[in-house]
């Protein structure tokens, strides 16, 4: 295989994981160090194929996989520049990552930190990510037997997130995603703040997710919570299409369903708008409450297909407009004006 066949998508592997490893037990990697995945000659044909195609991502070799382990720590280092995703441990169990520092230019496309999925019983705390997409993103694209939950229990605590998309759940979590929580974090200059990602032909249940004490300067926006997500990025040369066009045609029966959501003592600033809630007609979000939440943007909250979303102490002060629109929705507690 040569990299015109790479560059051009006729071939697509096999592309080797720098580190990889399957069906182990008590795996551990730590530092200090630096493991460099000396990605910069992936990047610039990778962007200009998205942008060619939106939502395109060029087959790349990640930087570290691991597959059906249990007992993974990952602490003490630095990865950086990864062609891809930098840690991905999938249908992994009881997995630390610990005073981890992930780094990879802004605009550097597809370089995720962090993407445990499907796993269960994950911690990821004291870790420091500045990345060109995900800096964390919780997946569950298949099921697995003898889980009702592909992903669960996973913590994210006391991480500092730079340039990247954010704190995310999804876009794949057909398998379910249940019992997350995300606590005394801060985000500066992300392109996304907390993200819940997913649509139709890659949905499923995703409950009991729990944001607290999160500080965001120049989240852009601070909070994302949709079932229209297209593979797209808030910065894409090509913009998506209104959500409301759009409708793929595949995948019937797996509908993004999110439920059960609480947002406690989050303060953002945010460039442009506030953020979304955007449910299906047929699939609402609901049980949403935002506690002692302050928003300060230029643009309020959309808020569609939604119900039983509470605000409780919480503001939204813009710049223009009213805090917050609604359709098909039940919005209770925030004032509409400013």
């Amino acid at each position: 295989m040569t990299w015109s066949d790479i560059l051009d998508g006729s071939k697509k592997g096999p592309l080797t994981p720098f580190i990889s490893g399957k069906d182990l037990i008590d795996i551990t990697i730590c530092g200090p160090g630096t493991i460099d995945g000396s990605g910069a000659r992936w990047w610039i044909p990778a962007e200009a194929a998205r942008r060619k195609v939106r939502g395109y991502t060029l087959p790349r070799p990640n930087l570290i996989v691991l597959e059906h382990c249990q007992g993974v720590r990952l602490e003490n280092i630095t990865l950086q520049n990864s062609p891809k995703f930098h840690f991905v441990p999938s249908a992994c169990e009881d997995v630390i990552v610990s005073n981890v520092t992930i780094t990879a230019p802004e605009h550097a496309a597809n370089t995720d930190a962090i993407d445990p999925g499907p796993c269960k019983n994950v911690l990821i705390t004291k870790c420091k990510i500045d990345v060109g997409d995900d800096d964390v993103a919780i997946k569950a694209g298949r099921k697995i037997p003898g889980r009702e939950f592909a992903s669960e229990n996973i913590t994210v605590t006391d991480c500092t997130f730079l340039h990247g998309h954010g704190m995310s759940i999804g876009s794949e979590t057909d398998g379910g995603v249940r019992n997350v929580t995300v606590k005394n974090c801060v985000f500066e200059n992300t392109e996304n703040g907390i993200r819940i990602k997913s649509q139709v032909g890659k949905g499923g249940i995703v409950e009991n997710i729990t944001y607290s004490d999160l500080s965001m300067k120049n989240a852009d926006p601070a909070i994302t919570f949709t079932c229209y997500y297209m593979n797209d990025s808030a910065k894409d040369a090509v913009p998506a299409p209104a959500f409301q066009e759009y409708r793929p045609a595949t995948g019937a029966g797996k509908i993004p369903v999110y439920r059960n959501i609480r947002v406690f003592n989050l303060k953002a600033t945010c460039p442009r708008s506030a953020g979304v809630i955007l449910g299906l007609p047929e699939s609402c979000i609901s049980n949403v409450v935002f506690e002692n939440v302050t928003l300060s943007a230029k643009t309020g909250l959309t808020i569609r297909n939604a119900k039983n979303i509470q605000f409780e102490n919480s503001s939204v002060t813009v710049k223009s407009g009213p805090a917050f629109s609604a359709e098909n929705a039940q919005v209770a507690g925030l004032k509409r004006e400013n």
